[in-house]
């Protein structure tokens, strides 16, 4: 394998259409997964530099807000235009600073385009109603207008594909922004804010502000002229800023943590399901909120269902994300790689049995990553941290069961509600168990549930809100109801 070394660049901040640097003067590192080196340093913002990116955003919103829908297509599509031309270094950017294999980094970049090009177009169709009225000298209708500045709060395990999913439905609606991308991955966001200012973005409409959250976040969430706030990340922090939130009844949508069932019945098409499983579960080494995190396979198959398994997993690639052949990268950091050896230590402990994996892979001259070999547990059972922890790491927990009845109730033994699975050629049971899964989005022998086209979203703590589908704009629209007599 070639050890490579990655140029250490820098980072500013993008306010109010100029690149600055921060007023501390101060700047943080942004380390390779892969190798454990610095590769870039970038802007450390804080609550001065939040408070004008809010100046700016809030000066700004008037002028966007009132061009026409087609003026702000007009520029998105542009975007989306120059991000297809830049998908190469767009991915390379992904890669760098969070480990994801490049094949999978350019299928980040090519989903961010296309919720970039949908919204442009959703942003056509914000329609009006005119409701009869009960008298005739009245005309009762309603108007949908933006909401206001908008804060995104972005994760970095899709460090491109998140600030799409936010920032295009909110410029299309004619909200202005202020950007906070996580402090692991900020390049991509970078680029991605070049793109807008080349495609055409007026200055101030969007405003990048990296840092730690606690600064910028405060700031966002307790100055008044920011109406909404959109974030990605753990359910933990997302309670936090909900409550921040309610203190001024800001407008809130947030896609929270996940604790995925992935449910395979006796008549599933068993190579169909193991192949779909290996996708799922190892995509992004794990570290997706819908991964698959509590793999439930009917006692019946169990044995055959570990065998298609284990010969799919150990095939995998692991190795740098820039490697073409790598299909497993790194964790995201020495915290996430931490917390993956202690479940699989602690759950071995208890009983569970490693069919494959369970170590650090050798891999010469990356031995400062955070890798961790794909593995499959058996024998798991709930008395587990793993099985009521998001791993957010490349470890497969499988657990057996009897009936369609228990399992139904096992999977919904959670608080979470993102993402579920269920695979069964028996069209009965498909209708039964995707609908009593507690779940915002069930997949039923399909993994890929982050379409531009459906709404991506949970329930429970989970989230609220959804991104994507026919209503992705309506978290960032206000009604207004207008009765008029004439």
């Amino acid at each position: 394998m070639t050890i490579v070394k990655s140029e250490v660049t820098t980072y500013q901040l993008y306010i109010n259409g100029d690149w600055v640097n921060p007023i501390s003067n101060d700047y943080f590192d942004v380390v390779s997964p892969a190798t454990g080196e610095v590769i870039a340093k970038a802007a450390h913002g804080d609550e001065q530099d939040t408070k004008l990116a809010i100046d700016a955003a809030a000066t700004a919103f008037p002028e966007w807000s009132r061009k026409t829908s087609k003026e702000r297509a007009d520029i998105l599509t542009r975007l989306h235009q120059l991000m297809i031309e830049n998908a190469d270094e767009l991915a390379k950017k992904i890669s760098e600073e969070m480990g994801k294999p490049i094949m999978q980094a350019r299928g980040e970049v090519m989903n961010a385009a296309d919720y970039v090009l949908w919204n442009a177009e959703e942003g056509k169709r914000i329609y009006g109603e005119i409701i009869p009225a009960a008298t005739p000298d009245k005309r009762l209708q309603v108007i949908r207008h933006a909401v206001g500045p908008v804060a995104a709060i972005t994760p970095w395990n899709f460090p491109l594909g998140m600030v799409a999913r936010k920032v295009a439905p909110a410029l299309a609606a004619g909200c202005t922004v202020v950007l906070k991308p996580a402090e692991q991955t900020p390049g991509s966001a970078i680029l991605f804010f070049r793109l807008a200012e080349e495609a055409g973005i007026p200055k101030g409409v969007i405003n990048l502000v990296t840092g730690t959250p606690d600064k910028i976040g405060d700031v966002l969430l307790t100055d008044k002229r920011i109406r909404k706030v959109t974030f990605t990340g753990s359910t933990n922090v997302g309670k936090t800023l909900l409550k921040k939130a309610a203190e001024q009844v800001k407008r809130v949508s947030m896609e929270l943590g996940g604790h995925a069932p992935f449910i395979v019945f006796e008549d599933a098409d068993l190579e169909h399901a193991t192949e779909q499983l290996a996708r799922n579960k190892f995509l992004n080494c794990g570290q997706t909120c819908i991964s698959a995190n509590r793999i439930y396979v009917q006692a019946s198959i169990k044995d055959q269902f570990l065998s298609m398994l284990k010969e799919k997993v150990e095939k995998l690639q692991v190795g740098y994300g820039l490697d073409v052949t790598t299909q497993v990268g790194p964790l995201v950091s020495a915290a996430g790689l931490k917390k993956v050896e202690d479940q699989v230590k602690e759950a071995v402990a208890k009983g569970a049995q490693v069919v494959t994996g369970g170590t650090k892979p050798d891999l010469k001259g990356y031995e400062e990553g955070f890798f961790y070999q794909p593995t499959i547990l058996a024998d798991v059972n709930e008395s587990m941290r793993i099985a009521n922890e998001e791993t957010f790491g490349p470890i497969a927990p499988i657990y057996t069961f009897e009936t369609e009845e228990e399992v139904i109730a096992k999977a919904n033994d959670t608080d979470f509600g993102l993402a579920a699975y269920c695979f069964t050629t028996n069209l009965s049971r498909s209708i039964r168990v995707s609908e009593s899964l507690e779940y915002g989005m069930v997949g039923l022998n399909d993994i890929v549930l982050a379409q531009v086209e459906g709404p991506f979203g949970g329930v429970k703590e989970s989230g609220m809100g959804r991104e994507g589908g026919p209503d992705g704009l309506a978290d960032f629209l206000e009604k207004k109801f207008i009765s008029t007599v004439y």
